[in-house]
């Protein structure tokens, strides 16, 4: 194959858009070897190999770059075990949730059982059932006021 001089000029400008040697190769008619060949010839600039790249690529894929959560989490990341205190309007882009370690069978954390629950307790746990009979005489101690 004779390299004409627009064949050379076309590489050029289609190696420095920096399209692959496959698809020059296609434009010109002529294998990818070829491609490289001529422009290590004429002395182009050097590209990074693909295979490098794809481990390069592999490797920032592996290790995302860590969230940078300055006051509690968002929805999409509250999981279970995870404290559903809510901060803000729901409405607001800074609203957010607590996130500390739950208490077991609540859905706080320690520090916001004490603001939820009296004595820190389920307020059904704070006034049992039977206790519960109001002044308009319904409930077990209704029977006992008589």
């Amino acid at each position: 194959m004779s390299w004409t001089p627009e064949k050379i000029e076309l590489l050029t400008s289609l190696w420095n858009q920096g399209w692959t040697t496959a698809r020059i190769g296609e434009e010109l008619g002529v294998g990818k070897n070829a491609v490289v060949g001529k422009a290590h010839r004429l002395g182009l600039p050097k590209r990074p190999s693909p295979i490098q790249r794809r481990a390069e690529e592999a490797e920032q894929k592996k290790a995302p770059a860590p969230k940078q959560q300055t006051k509690g989490i968002s929805i999409f990341d509250l999981g279970p075990g995870m404290c559903r205190w809510p901060f803000g309007d729901p409405g607001d882009d800074d609203f957010h949730f607590c996130g500390k370690k739950i208490v077991p069978g609540k859905p706080y954390c320690d520090e916001h059982c004490a603001a939820a629950y009296l004595n820190g307790k389920n307020p059904r746990e704070d006034n049992p059932p039977a206790q519960q009979g109001g002044p308009g005489g319904k409930g077990p101690q209704a029977a006992n006021r008589k």
